[in-house]
C-alpha cells in the first residue's frame, strides 16, 4: 500500500467515529484550535516568509504570492472563523422529514457527514483552518492537498490544528495533509474513491479542469465566475456606478468580481460615459460594442491606457439582457440595477446563476457575507450545493425506517 493510500484509508477508517461526535466536543475542538493557531502564529509566519520567497524565486505571479502571504491580523480572521464556525447550529442529526406510511411504517430522512471529503487547492492557506473548521463540525474527516507552493505554511497550520484534535483524544486522522510536491500524488488522489467520498477544487479553471477530467469521486465544481451586472432603462445612475465599482474594485480577480456590464440602450448615452469617466480613475476602462463605443466617443481623454477593463453590451430591452446573460455567464453571480419590481421579479426568475441580485454588488456571493461562518467554497453547479457552500453543503442524508413487523407483500 502507498504512502498516500495509507493516509487516504486511515481517514476512511476513522470516519463513522468523526461522524458521531456530539456537537460540544466538536465545538471544544474548533475553539482549542483557533487558540493553537495564535498561539503558533510566530512560527506560522516565519515558515510562510520562506514560503513567499520561494515564490518570488519562482517568478509566480503577484496575485498568487499575495493570497500565499499570510500576516498576524490574518491568521487572527483564520481562529476567528472557526470561532464563528462554533458559534453555528450543527446540522447533523436533523430530521428533514418524517411520514407514516399506510402499512404503519415510520420513513425519515436524517442529515448525516459525507464521511471523507478531499479538497485541492493552491496558495490559500487560510483554506486549510475553514476546511477542517466546516468538515469537523459536520463530522467529516478532510484530506487536504494544497500544493507543493504553500506545503511549509500548510504543514505548520496543520500541526498546530492536530493539537487541538489530539489534546481531545480525537483520531488525528480526522485532518490529513498530503505533503509532496509531485504532481502525479494529486492524479492519484483523485482516483481514491474507496477512502475519499468526495472532492472539491478550490483554484484557477486549469487546476478545476484537471480534477474534472481525470476524477472517479464525484467532484463540486467550485467555477471561476465572469460576472455580469445590467443596468436597467430606470436605473438609479448613482447606485449603479457605486455597485460597478464595488464588484469590480473592492477584491480584483476573485470569483465574484464583476467583469461584464449590459446596458439598456435608452440610458446608454448618458451612462456608459459617467461610467467610464469612474472607472478611469481607478486606471480601468471599457471594452465596448459599436453602440457603446459611440456613447465613449463623447468622453474627452477617451483613449487612455489602463490596467483593467470591464467590457460593455448595449441591449434593446432586458428579454435581450437575460437571453446575453444567460449564454455567457458562468452560473456564478449575476445582478440587474432598477427600479421596476417586475422587471427585478423576470431577472431573478429567469436568470440561470447561482446567485443573482437586485441592487447589489455581486461580491457579496461569500460564505462569511450570508452567515455560513467561512466557505468551502462557490458552488457553480446544481446537483447537491450551489452557490457559496456552508455546513449543509457539506452534508448528505440517509432514510431511517421504524417498523413494526412489516414484510413486503
Amino acid at each position: 500500500m502507498t504512502k498516500l493510500e495509507t493516509l487516504c484509508k486511515g481517514a476512511h477508517d476513522v470516519r463513522i467515529k468523526i461522524g458521531l461526535l456530539d456537537t460540544d466536543i466538536k465545538n471544544k475542538v474548533l475553539n482549542d484550535a483557533a487558540d493553537s493557531l495564535i498561539k503558533y502564529s510566530k512560527h506560522i509566519l516565519e515558515v510562510n516568509a520562506e514560503d513567499v520567497l520561494k515564490a518570488k524565486e519562482d517568478k509566480l505571479s503577484e496575485e498568487f504570492i499575495e493570497r500565499l502571504t499570510l500576516n498576524s491580523n490574518r491568521i487572527e480572521e483564520m481562529a476567528n472563523s472557526l470561532r464563528q464556525i462554533v458559534k453555528l447550529d450543527d446540522p447533523i442529526g436533523e430530521v428533514l422529514s418524517m411520514k407514516k406510511r399506510p402499512n404503519g411504517m415510520i420513513i425519515g430522512k436524517r442529515r448525516v457527514p459525507f464521511g471523507v471529503i478531499g479538497i485541492i487547492f493552491e496558495s490559500m492557506p487560510g483554506m486549510v483552518s475553514d476546511a477542517f473548521g466546516l468538515c469537523f463540525k459536520t463530522g467529516n474527516c478532510v484530506i487536504l492537498d494544497g500544493g507543493y507552493s504553500g506545503m511549509k505554511t500548510n504543514k505548520a497550520i496543520v500541526l498546530a490544528l492536530k493539537e487541538a484534535i489530539i489534546d481531545n483524544n480525537i483520531p488525528e486522522e480526522a485532518l490529513c495533509l498530503i505533503e509532496s510536491d509531485d504532481k502525479e500524488i494529486t492524479k492519484s488522489f483523485v482516483k481514491m474513491d474507496s477512502y475519499v467520498d468526495l472532492l472539491i477544487p478550490r483554484g484557477n479553471s486549469k487546476l478545476i479542469s484537471t480534477v474534472l477530467s481525470n476524477a472517479t469521486i464525484p467532484v463540486i465544481e467550485t467555477g471561476v465566475g465572469s460576472c455580469h451586472i445590467y443596468v436597467d432603462s430606470d436605473a438609479d445612475f448613482d447606485m449603479a456606478i457605486d455597485i460597478i465599482l464595488n464588484a469590480k474594485l473592492k477584491s480584483i480577480n476573485t470569483s465574484n468580481t464583476c467583469e461584464y456590464i449590459v446596458v439598456h440602450k435608452s440610458v446608454a448615452k448618458e451612462f456608459i460615459p459617467l461610467l467610464y469617466n469612474s472607472l478611469k480613475e481607478h486606471s480601468i476602462g471599457l471594452e465596448c460594442d459599436d453602440y457603446a463605443k459611440e456613447c465613449v466617443s463623447q468622453v474627452e481623454d477617451s483613449q487612455g491606457n489602463f490596467d483593467e477593463a470591464l467590457s460593455v453590451k448595449v441591449v434593446d430591452n432586458i428579454d435581450e439582457a437575460i437571453e446575453h446573460i444567460n449564454k455567457f455567464n458562468t452560473d456564478h453571480s449575476e445582478a440587474i440595477i432598477t427600479k421596476d419590481y417586475d422587471r427585478a421579479q423576470r431577472f431573478l426568475n429567469e436568470v440561470d446563476s447561482a446567485c443573482v441580485y437586485v441592487n447589489a454588488s455581486t461580491r457579496f456571493t461569500d460564505g462569511n457575507e450570508f452567515g455560513f461562518g467561512a466557505e468551502i467554497g462557490i458552488s457553480t453547479q446544481k446537483l447537491h450545493a450551489r452557490g457559496p457552500m456552508g455546513l449543509e453543503a457539506l452534508t448528505s442524508y440517509k432514510y431511517i425506517i421504524y417498523g413494526s413487523g412489516q414484510i413486503r407483500k
